[in-house]
């Protein structure tokens, strides 16, 4: 069983909108995402309804960008006509690929028994239906009945499996109840949040902001209050320093998203919730002397006011200094060589491959990967720095010409 409840928001994906409960379509499926991940959803359940090949390949996309832009797991099914179904979700992102229970129990079993069963759970109407396929191995079982009858109830209090109810909240305390379903819309993403702490003040066991410092054990300026510098999660770039107050304190570990206290107006104050320019926590941490914050957080928008992504945009001094963080020089090389693409140089190596086209691109790339491998034969190790060397700049060239960015690499390494 799971260790707490979860709260996963779900909907329909079909012609690339996610459709909520009450057909209410958002056009914005990678957004709406975005918005129940930032807003304390523990997973997400998209189900695929696509009339066709053509609009499935399409929301196997969107759900790439959408396991791109969240740090929770995403549930995903609907469109299983086979294994490569199957492995299409899974190489998009997806943690679980949900069968129906009309589905073929023999192409789930080998599902189960290919990627695992912790990957592979069942969407039913009928509970009854689960106890079937629990036998064959699945993680879990999304029901998306209702639980009107007694019977139903029992059954769900003797299910096998850890169950997820659709919003059927005076059945949460259940233990084989591991979470609710939610049709939410994306502006009342924030209710998501508020629903998990009024189930912790009914005792009901959920992943919420627990502080492992209180606010006495935090040492306070002049003004009683606390720094904090604030981070991009992703980036690690400084984005702007402010304050915090003891209201400011807990009100940031209770609703997830960043809150300070304004020095100037003299007010607690809630980062975006005139400018919509959210800050949306992901980890504080405290420094040596306990009296600093480092907030890590998803910065939605600008941090600064003038519209700056950062508050530290102004250069006092500089000193001229060889880069070597490796994600910079990567990206450096890459950007040069996208430069290239757009604006040819006369001379320019870069752009002798991409006159030649692909097939040199991919000529050269399979010429430098043989040549890691013999240079790997040798005991001195200068040779094989060299190579790879060779081979990634080679590597980015065809990353540039199929307009793929070290963004989707590093995402696609993240998820695996």
């Amino acid at each position: 069983m799971t260790e707490y409840k979860r709260i996963i928001p779900h909907f329909t994906l079909k012609e690339e909108k996610a459709v909520l409960t009450g057909d209410i379509v958002c056009e914005d499926m990678v957004g709406l995402c975005r918005a129940y991940s930032d807003n304390g959803a523990d997973e997400i359940f998209i189900w695929e309804d696509s009339e066709n090949e053509q609009l499935h390949e399409k929301a196997v996309i969107l759900l790439k960008r959408a396991a791109y832009a969240v740090d929770i797991p995403i549930a995903v099914g609907g469109h299983i006509r086979g294994m490569d179904d199957v492995k299409k979700y899974l190489y998009a992102g997806a943690r679980t690929v949900v069968f129906a229970d009309g589905d073929s129990v023999d192409l789930l079993k080998e599902a189960v028994e290919r990627f695992g069963k912790e990957k592979i759970a069942l969407c039913t109407k009928d509970i009854s239906d689960g106890f079937d396929y629990a036998a064959n191995g699945v993680s879990r079982v999304f029901y998306i009945g209702e639980c009107e009858e007694k019977e139903d109830i029992d059954h769900i209090k003797a299910f096998p499996l850890p169950l997820i109810l659709d919003w059927q909240d005076q059945l949460i305390d259940i233990p084989t109840v591991a979470g609710m379903m939610m049709s939410v819309p994306p502006e009342e993403a924030s209710s998501l949040m508020e629903e998990k702490l009024m189930w912790k003040n009914m005792g009901i066991p959920v992943n919420v902001y627990e502080p492992v410092f209180t606010w006495e054990d935090l040492k306070k300026n002049s003004d009683g209050m606390v720094p904090v510098i604030v981070q991009d999660y992703i980036t690690e770039e400084v984005l702007m320093l402010a304050y915090m107050n003891q209201e400011a304190y807990e009100c940031t570990a209770r609703t997830g998203k960043m809150t300070y206290f304004s020095r100037s107006r003299k007010e607690l104050w809630e980062k975006g919730a005139t400018s919509g320019h959210y800050q949306y926590v992901k980890e504080l941490r405290l420094d040596c002397d306990n009296d600093t914050i480092l907030a890590r957080v998803s910065q939605i928008g600008a941090a600064c006011h003038t519209g700056k992504r950062s508050c530290f945009f102004q250069e006092i001094l500089k000193k001229d200094y060889e880069e070597k963080n490796p994600l910079k020089v990567f990206e450096q090389v890459y950007d040069t060589i996208q430069d290239r693409k757009v604006h040819p140089r006369e001379g320019s190596y870069t752009n002798y491959l991409f006159d030649k086209g692909i097939d040199k691109i991919l000529k050269k790339v399979g010429e430098e990967a043989t040549e890691i491998v013999i240079a790997a034969k040798n005991p001195e190790t200068e040779e094989v720095v060299y190579e790879i060397a060779d081979f990634l700049y080679h590597l980015m060239v065809l990353m540039a010409d199929k307009d793929i960015s070290w963004d989707d690499i590093i995402n696609e390494l993240a998820n695996r």
